[in-house]
């Protein structure tokens, strides 16, 4: 009997399971296996095991398991937060708008009322009404325009903050905010301290739009998105794209580094620009 033979025998090889009764050795029930079931239906359980956990990561663990869920909900909270500002800040206004308009002619009705015939010295004349009636359309030109000009820019605004809020934006680095967004100082972006040789992941889909060396900012990377959108990274020890690459969001671009003279440490300078206006990174994405 050759070796073929032999595991064709000891997996074909029937077993017989009794099960009896303790008090009088009555049978039960029995039933028969052989190896090749017992194999049979460990490969089965096997791929079942691996075919729920992996239906489980993607619905019911997806928090703990998929790195991309946790920052999509971290970004939904973010955008639900800043609308949540701007209608509160929109409805603020039209209040004071509202309230200064209201007190404005009030104030008018009270004087109107308090100039009766009984008192004489009061009493305005001709001159004193057409310089009123003047003042009182001009104020209100000026209100309407300015007015006018402040919905505009508000509506400029929220149209923009919308579409760079379309974009889902991976975090470039994991690490601590140094120091942050401040235009006042000249600091358009933030420094993020990490720690040594850590990858640099782009922000969303784009195109490298420049990657080469400054005396300043060492080596430098810019990537543009959609919507006008531009991100720079700053101070790399080294670049792993080039110009013309299109990078998907999450993919590394470059080395974290402290090269160029504007550094006093390892850090990557981050910076998003919309038209040729600096942004907050941190009201975009979560670091």
């Amino acid at each position: 009997m050759n070796l073929k033979q032999k595991i064709s025998h000891w997996l074909s090889t029937k077993y017989l399971f009794v099960v009896r009764r303790e008090e009088n050795f009555s049978v039960k029930t029995s039933f028969s296996v052989t190896y090749a079931r017992i194999f049979m239906l460990f490969f089965l359980g096997f791929v079942f095991s691996v075919v729920i956990g992996l239906v489980m990561a993607k619905t019911v663990m997806a928090p703990w398991f998929d790195p991309e869920y946790l920052e999509m909900e971290n970004n939904r909270k973010i955008m639900g937060l800043s609308i949540t500002v701007d209608s509160l800040l929109e409805v603020s206004e039209s209040r004071e708008v509202y309230l200064a308009n209201l007190k404005s002619i009030i104030g008018e009705d009270t004087v109107n009322l308090s100039l009766t015939p009984e008192q004489p010295g009061d009493v305005l004349t001709n001159t004193d009404q057409i310089n009123l009636m003047s003042k009182s359309a001009i104020d209100l030109e000026f209100r309407k325009e300015f007015e006018g000009m402040g919905i505009e820019d508000l509506s400029n605004q929220s149209t923009a903050q919308s579409q760079i809020t379309e974009l889902f934006f991976f975090s470039p680095i994991q690490g601590v905010v140094s120091s942050s967004f401040n235009p006042k100082l000249d600091h358009f972006g933030l420094d993020i301290v990490s720690q040594k040789n850590e990858p640099v992941k782009v922000v969303a889909d784009g195109t490298v739009l420049m990657a080469s060396w400054t005396q300043d900012a060492g080596y430098v990377i810019a990537v543009q998105h959609a919507n006008d959108l531009i991100s720079v990274y700053k101070h790399n020890a080294s670049l792993l794209k080039k110009v013309g690459n299109f990078v998907r969001g999450g993919e590394i671009i470059s080395i974290i580094g402290n090269t160029g003279e504007l550094t006093s440490g390892q850090h990557l300078h981050f910076e998003l620009w919309y038209k040729g206006n600096p942004l907050n990174p941190e009201e975009f994405i979560s670091f």
